[in-house]
């Protein structure tokens, strides 16, 4: 895939990693993006960064990171677990003195909503290329924090393509699950666009999508947590009616209290339903 090699005067992406041996750690669920057309693509999905902190999770080599700071985000604070990557996200902080932030630690242990109360009071947006293997748990997270509205203005996160679809679905299609119920309940989602296997290093074995969420500013109120594990029990057993999948919850007594007919399936509620369902456990 051909696409500009830098964009602000630091070394190519390639040599950066050469440089500082930064190969691509399978166990860090890690895939980095070189072709700086597209970091810059995702940078603009995610709007006007003008005024904006933008927390990044996994920036790895600092593909991304260059991008939002190219495109005028006024700080970036990125979290890297992988300590071989400090050294040349180092070099993008001299680069842009006082726009970078970088925090060495695992996203999963990091408070969030604390982070960003550190910001230049403008908006907080979460723009990431996910590590594969947390992305999932780090969505319903945030998704999920206490207090709405939420710490962030929107959060354009890139997942591979099946998850994307997840997260966008809507009742009565094959991919709506728990993660497309608490997606719908709380933010506005769209696949903003894809990204093919050959933009990345490795390439993974799939196509990847890039993810815009704006979050909704009166949501249905419910407890987020008994949500998802109600929406668990649900798509548990999707095939099944609801009277068999919830009966740990309270079976038919249950649905009836919540006015919802317990022969239909899972797939068929709407996240109004589910939220209802929820309220009545």
């Amino acid at each position: 895939m051909s696409g500009r090699t830098t964009i602000d005067g630091l070394p190519p992406l390639r040599e950066v990693i050469e440089q500082h041996g930064l190969q691509a750690k399978k166990a860090l669920g890690q895939n980095f993006l070189l072709d700086l057309n597209l970091t810059s693509k995702i940078a603009r999905a995610a709007g006007d960064l003008g005024e904006a902190t933008v927390i990044e999770v996994g920036p790895g080599p600092g593909g991304l990171t260059r991008a939002l700071l190219f495109n005028g985000a006024r700080r970036v604070i990125a979290i890297e677990r992988d300590e071989r990557c400090l050294e040349a996200l180092a070099e993008v902080s001299s680069h842009y003195p006082g726009r970078l932030e970088v925090i060495p630690g695992d996203a999963l242990k990091t408070d969030f909503a604390t982070l960003a109360g550190t910001g230049n009071g403008g908006p907080v947006k979460i723009v990431a290329n996910l590590p594969y293997n947390i992305g999932t748990e780090l969505l319903i997270r945030w998704l999920t924090v206490a207090d709405w509205p939420p710490f962030y203005q929107s959060m354009t996160l890139m997942f591979q393509r099946e998850v994307a679809e997840r997260i966008t679905a809507g009742p009565g299609s094959d991919a709506y699950g728990r993660l497309g119920v608490l997606a719908g309940w709380r933010s506005e989602a769209r696949i903003a666009f894809d990204v093919p296997p050959q933009a990345f290093t490795p390439p993974p074995k799939v196509t990847s999508s890039v993810v815009h969420l704006v979050p909704r500013p009166s949501p249905l109120p419910v407890d987020g947590r008994k949500l998802g594990r109600v929406t668990e029990a649900a798509f548990g057993q999707r095939r099944k009616m609801l009277r068999q999948s919830v009966k740990s919850l309270g079976g038919e007594a249950l649905l009836i209290r919540a006015g919802i007919d317990p022969t239909r399936r899972a797939e068929t509620l709407s996240v109004e339903e589910f939220v209802r369902l929820t309220n009545a456990v």
